[in-house]
């Protein structure tokens, strides 16, 4: 598959400031769980993959030595950027960089996180080579990203809604999939969370400036969706028949070196 990088940039560099103010990606209950969870002692070095909106690396700056915010997307670090030393972080180092081709030596950080992401790499097995190689031995990988129910049918929906939407969207994998590539890649998984997400569909669309012809699409598909998928994805409509809210669903995942 090729590298997403061009998509990517497109998408995202028109939407950074949206991204930074996103409240699903500002106060998602996975970013709650893993500042509980990490248990930093203060003196760690934490690599923030595809920082986005800098949601990850501004939540955990109090609690390292250092953080590096890493993203493909300049006008995204950018936003980051301005968002973290806005609120006082001055423990937090900007790099552009390839989440699949990271520009650091091995075992460089003490923790690595990549949060609603990995659903846009191509390479995803690339990705968490990178990650183990750049990570000491012994260290703590916290993947958070987008999933899909085991079920292939449920699969195959919510993909197609997503890349209708935002065509740098490569896959949101299933559960047992991540822990099968993880593991491949040399980690042990130690835990999994997972979490309800709400989406509103106006806001889902709007972070990207979906135009009309495009959110007719996806309204047209969430209407012929059958009952089984409307009970699933938790799909409630408005009086006039268009799609208000849908429920998707987040993993905190957890593993070491």
């Amino acid at each position: 598959m090729k590298n997403n990088h061009k998509a990517v940039q497109k998408t995202f560099s028109a939407s950074a400031e949206k991204y930074v103010h996103s409240s699903l990606h500002a106060k998602g209950k996975d970013l709650q769980a893993l500042a509980a969870t990490i248990n930093l002692a203060g003196e760690e070095t934490v690599l923030d993959i595809a920082t986005g909106g800098g949601h990850v690396a501004n939540a955990l700056a109090p609690l390292a030595r250092e953080v590096v915010a890493m993203d493909v997307t300049v006008e995204m670090l950018q936003s980051a950027e301005a968002f973290i030393h806005g609120n006082g972080h001055e423990n937090v180092r900007f790099i552009e960089g390839d989440a699949e081709a990271t520009p650091f030596s091995d075992e460089a950080f003490d923790v690595t996180v990549s949060r609603i992401a990995a659903h846009h790499f191509s390479r995803p097995g690339a990705f968490l080579q990178e990650t183990f190689r750049v990570l000491e031995s012994g260290g703590s990988f916290f993947l958070l990203d987008n999933t899909v129910p085991e079920a292939d049918v449920f699969d195959t929906f919510y993909n197609k809604v997503e890349k209708l939407r935002d065509p740098s969207h490569i896959r949101a994998w299933k559960k047992s999939e991540w822990i099968a590539k993880i593991e491949k890649a040399g980690f042990t998984v130690e835990h999994m969370q997972r979490f309800r997400k709400t989406f509103d569909f106006q806001d889902w669309c709007a972070r990207l400036d979906v135009p009309a012809e495009k959110r007719g699409m996806l309204q047209q598909l969430f209407a012929e969706a059958p009952p089984s998928t409307r009970q699933k994805f938790n799909i409630r409509y408005d009086d006039d028949g268009h799609v208000r809210t849908f429920d998707g669903e987040s993993i905190l995942l957890h593993a070491c070196k």
